[in-house]
């Protein structure tokens, strides 16, 4: 009979312990939204140039194109280019 009690005492601690965890991990991530917000690579009228292993045998100026549209999949639209472009697809920005 104790040793049901102990076993029901210690599985109410754990599942207290889980909720109070998942709790603050709840808030914790709400708090940062509002102070950070996530960070985006290319933001609307920005300049970005294709990665030339994508486009081989065209110039720089053939290979820019200027951001549209940020996709909350993090993807592009572009003005000059039809279809939606993933960040890896583009020259590193400085």
């Amino acid at each position: 009979m104790l040793g049901g009690v102990a076993l029901a005492a210690g599985a109410f601690g754990a599942a207290g312990a889980y909720l109070k965890k998942k709790k603050k991990r709840v808030e914790t991530k709400a708090k940062r939204s509002e102070k950070n917000p996530p960070s985006v690579w290319a933001r609307p009228g920005m300049i970005v140039t294709f990665r030339a292993e994508l486009m081989p045998g065209r110039d720089r100026e053939q290979r820019t194109a200027r951001v549209k549209e940020l996709l909350p999949s993090g993807r592009v639209l572009l003005h000059e280019v039809a279809g939606e472009h993933a960040q890896k697809e583009f020259d590193p920005t400085n």
